[in-house]
């Protein structure tokens, strides 16, 4: 039946990570026959997947359809160990084992590699896009890279397109209709042409409404508007000759939330913003951003800078404009008066050539990648009050009409100084201090408020952008032998390159426009200057240029040592050379107000902006610079260069036709980068190392009672060097490395009791830990459990730091009170933190920490934290079981036709957002169920379906992601959809 063909052909059958033979693999003529086999190229060649010794998982077209995996989330749900989730920056992270794109920034590679008919791809935007028109995907779990054309230490997610038929002509055609008002369609045409050739175009359209209500102005955000077509061309001049030609273009626009809520155990004290012990409904305290520190009331006396004109106190709800925000206790419910904007397009060019010579064959690919991706969002999904902002707006325009005052009658204000005031009423508040509040817009590099480029709302906006362009481009190269005798090999060479031409993220906010405005206006005056702010007045983390440079030469000797038993040894070496070109800027020149172009172009103030601290300036530079001056690098650049040898060794034996064990052992390894410029400069390396992982595995494969019971067994064990995790440091991206050990097993079964019942199963445990003493500090805790420690709120950068010492309360009120500061206060007693905490600035701390601190025991000013050891944590992303069962039966009528119903369930154990563990990092286990009915034609010529998934309208959440200290530490969760219904036909002929 072809019901229970399209289920068991969906069924992830389980096999160990072990390569298998280049020569073809035959079946005993004693073996189970099996109509449902399914055919995968996990090996580089067309196989048996029950004869191919490595983990690899599949599901052909009808699978796909019949258990409802429409994109890269739904496959998580069936597949053992392996888990997906959304990313902070429009990106995604399939983890595998334990093991996924834990590293975050453009010089990191994938620790999954996505490959699309063998071909390996860069920032792909696959993740947004419907799968439509497949052969199949292959799931290969564990180190790969003898066979597979880049390294990857986890795994290779492998889609393989439906090619053209030459035999005959082909149609298909499908259309949904669903709640949210979904609709989406799908077609297929395959043309022969003449004997030889042919060609196949498909394609597919989605439309619905979102998710995702905005309380705010009753609209809805999430939804989904997109299309993605391919044209397929394959020719076959010769039965030793096949050549295949792919065009794919990807398009998306529409309203995406990259995240789906913010929650937040909300800190009264302001100083971490979110505390550390759950996560609630609420919204951080907008008090520990970088905004309302630079503009508080608390900083400007500091500097001088005439209180009035401030925006708040960090001591007071006045300067936080969340203070009587009310969270939407709903995962789908939000308030944003930013409307969300979603772009994102993908090109791929493909070409292959298969050529037989005889007992060798040819193998030649090549790949052209264009990609882009353009996200901007509601920074915090909620609405700022501005209740605050009457006073000093007020002040402001006084100034702005008048000038500074004196003191005295006359003159009353200094000459001129209305000038400096001008231009940032005129920028900010241009209907007056009542009017709209204008804010820096992101879409046109570094312009903003103050060059005319700006977004402008009744209510303070604070929002970001994620935008990257890159192409990319690989050629490789095999050639494999099917000689009659015991040996065979595989050699095959492959060279990659991408270049990111632009990757910035954004963080726009009217307190940093106001903030960068008053403290460069006031800085300018002093100076002398013209009137002049404080640029970018917008937070940019921007990669100008980035390339990565990559060849790899890899093969594999296949030894059949006696009938059944077989080895299989593979080596590669692999070299990488990354370059890159980067800055963080923020509030670093003076610009002078009304530009018109770039403010890091404004001569000469703009060309004393550092961007790399570290490197000399040479004679001759700008402004003047000379010797170790700095002051004249506009980037930081930075080039860094990785090489490693890799292998692996496998033995299979065949004990019986229907049942294969096999053991292996593989040497896997992903290439380290470069972490990006901050500010301020924290001690973070400049570098972060590669990747390496020892990874043992045994397993059996086993079809049982004439193919009645299917069932697969894996067991591993990985050993884990410089396992690369990021963290947020002064508001940027930085990656670490730390040791783990990995251990845990699958198992899987399909059972086909008669022709009508197919069932089938899978679980599998994880267990992945932190290996060894291994010492970071927690963001959300920097006095790392310490009561003697004081946490810092540094109000010149709004980082943290702790100052640690059994005197280091009183230290810390002896400082602040000279800055006119109070001293540390007690967190609340629910919080999870034992330290205390206090607004001040780290530096001057440190600074006075060797002669004051002394009168008090001794203290330590610890930047960004104290360290705590990670040894015996979970690693992120790792759920510690998961399991799912399916269940399908065909009920066969008269007339031919058929009903197919199915159901499945799958369960996901607890796992944690990230490596620091505890109760606010812990992600619940979740279940979700689907289930569908389908009635077939009696020729199979058509269809009608009713479908649900997510029966329960769980909202489970697949991953969390924790902001830095300048942003109040509040966590993004990214969830699975919520229930979807709704009704599809479709034809084929």
């Amino acid at each position: 039946m072809r019901a229970i063909t399209t289920l068991l052909a969906g069924v992830c059958a389980t096999a160990i990570a072990v390569p298998a033979l280049a020569q073809s693999t035959t079946e005993s003529p004693t073996a189970t026959t099996n109509p449902d086999t399914i055919v995968v190229t996990a090996q580089r060649r067309s196989e048996s997947l029950q004869s191919v010794p490595i983990a690899v998982s599949a599901f052909d077209a009808a699978a796909l359809e019949s258990q409802q995996i429409e994109n890269a989330s739904d496959l998580q749900l069936t597949l053992p160990n392996v888990s997906f989730t959304k990313g902070n920056f429009t990106s995604a992270s399939f983890t595998i084992r334990g093991i996924g794109d834990l590293c975050v920034g453009v010089t990191c590679d994938s620790a999954t590699a996505i490959h699309i008919n063998g071909s390996p791809l860069f920032g792909t935007r696959l993740f947004e896009t419907e799968y439509f028109d497949l052969e199949r995907i292959e799931v290969l779990r564990g180190p790969q890279g003898t066979l597979f054309g880049r390294n990857a230490t986890s795994g290779v997610v492998n889609i393989v397109t439906a090619k053209p038929n030459l035999s005959g002509f082909e149609a298909a055609g499908e259309v949904e209709n669903g709640n949210f008002d979904s609709i989406k369609a799908k077609g297929m045409v395959n043309i022969p042409l003449g004997e030889t050739m042919g060609a196949r175009v498909a394609g597919f359209y989605l439309n619905r409404d979102g998710f995702t209500e905005n309380l705010y102005d009753g609209s809805t955000l999430d939804g989904r508007d997109m299309y993605a077509v391919r044209g397929s061309f394959r020719w076959e001049p010769g039965l030793d000759t096949t050549i295949d030609l792919m065009g794919f273009y990807f398009h998306e626009r529409d309203d995406r939330l990259r995240i789906q809520k913010q929650l937040c155990q909300r800190d009264p004290t302001g100083v971490l913003g979110c505390l550390a012990s759950r996560r609630d409904f609420a919204k951080t305290n907008a008090d520990s951003t970088l905004a309302s520190v630079l503009s508080s009331r608390e900083l400007f006396a500091i500097q001088g800078i005439p209180t009035a004109l401030a925006l708040g106190s960090v001591y007071s709800n006045d300067g936080d404009g969340y203070s009587s925000f009310i969270e939407p206790n709903d995962v789908r419910k939000v308030r944003t008066a930013f409307q969300p904007e979603y772009f994102a397009d993908e090109l791929q060019l493909q070409g292959h050539l298969d050529q037989g010579l005889g007992s060798l064959n040819l193998s030649l690919t090549g790949i052209y990648q264009e990609t882009t991706v353009d996200s901007r969002q509601d920074y915090n999904l909620g609405v700022l009050s501005r209740s605050g902002y009457a006073a000093p707006l007020g002040t402001l325009a006084f100034f702005a009409a008048n000038g500074l005052p004196t003191g005295v009658a006359s003159p009353a204000f200094i000459p001129g100084s209305s000038a400096y005031f001008r231009p940032i009423a005129a920028a900010l508040t241009p209907n007056g201090p009542g009017g709209v509040l204008c804010t820096s817009d992101n879409d046109n590099g570094n312009l903003g408020a103050f060059e005319g480029n700006s977004i402008c709302s009744d209510v303070p906006l604070t929002f970001d952008r994620s935008v990257q362009y890159q192409t990319a481009w690989s050629a490789e190269a095999i050639v494999s032998s099917d000689f009659d005798g015991m040996f065979n090999f595989l050699v095959g060479g492959i060279y990659a390159r991408t270049d990111v031409s632009e990757n910035s993220y954004y963080v726009n906010a009217f307190g940093l426009d106001y903030a960068a405005a008053i403290l460069g206006t006031f800085s300018a005056f002093a100076a002398g200057a013209p009137p002049s702010y404080l640029a970018t007045s917008m937070y940019r983390n921007n990669t100008a240029d980035f390339s990565l440079k990559s060849y790899g030469i890899f093969g594999e000797a296949y030894v059949d040592v006696f009938d059944r038993f077989k080895l299989t040894l593979g080596v590669r070496y692999n070299n990488d050379e990354k370059e890159v070109t980067a800055r963080t800027s923020f509030a670093n020149v003076l610009a002078p107000f009304g530009g018109t172009g770039d403010p890091f172009d404004a001569t000469p103030l703009g060309a004393r902006f550092d961007a790399d601290s570290a490197t000399p300036c040479p004679p001759g530079s700008p402004a003047g610079a000379v010797g170790s001056v700095p002051g004249c690098e506009a980037f930081q650049v930075r080039s860094v260069g990785f090489d490693a040898v890799t292998g692996r060794a496998v033995a299979d034996f065949r004990i019986t036709p229907d049942n294969l064990i096999y053991a292996s052992y593989s040497r896997g390894y992903k290439s380290g980068g470069i972490n990006p410029p901050l500010s301020p400069v924290f001690a973070v390396p400049e570098n972060f190392d590669p990747e390496h992982i020892d990874a043992f595995e045994i397993g059996s494969k086993n079809t049982i009672a004439n193919g009645m019971l299917q069932l697969n067994a894996t067991a591993f064990y990985y050993k884990y060097d410089s396992l690369q995790l990021s963290r947020i440091v002064a508001r940027t991206s930085v990656n670490d490395t730390i040791n783990a050990n990995i251990w845990g097993a699958e198992l899987e079964a399909i059972i086909r009791p008669d022709p009508s019942w197919l069932f089938n199963m899978n679980f599998s445990y994880l267990n992945a830990e932190v290996a060894g003493d291994q010492f970071f500090s927690n963001p959300r805790d920097p006095g790392g459990g310490d009561p003697n420690a004081v946490i810092i709120k540094d109000l010149s950068n709004a980082s943290l730091c702790a100052v640690t010492g059994a005197g280091a309360n009183l230290f810390v009120g002896a400082i602040n009170g000279s800055l006119g500061l109070r001293g540390p206060t007690a967190f609340p007693s629910d919080s999870g933190i034992a330290s205390t905490g206090a607004f001040s600035i780290c530096s001057v701390l440190a600074a006075q920490a060797p002669t004051v601190g002394a009168l008090f025991g001794g203290v330590n000013v610890l930047s960004p934290g104290v360290e705590v050891n990670l040894r015996g944590n979970k690693l992120p992303q790792a759920p510690t079981t998961k399991a799912s069962v399916g269940v399908q039966y065909t009920a066969d009528f008269a007339n031919g036709m058929t009903l197919v119903p199915r159901f499945d369930l799958a369960y996901t154990g607890e796992q944690f957002g990230n490596v620091f563990n505890g109760n606010v990092n812990r992600i619940e286990p979740f279940v979700q169920a689907n289930a569908q009915i389908q009635l077939n034609g009696s020729d199979d010529r058509w269809f009608v379906r009713a479908f649900v998934q997510n029966m329960f309208d769980r909202d489970s959440v697949t991953g969390l992601y924790v902001t830095d200290a300048s942003s109040g530490n509040f966590t993004n969760i990214f969830t699975l959809d919520p229930r979807r219904y709704g009704i599809g036909a479709g034809f084929r002929f």
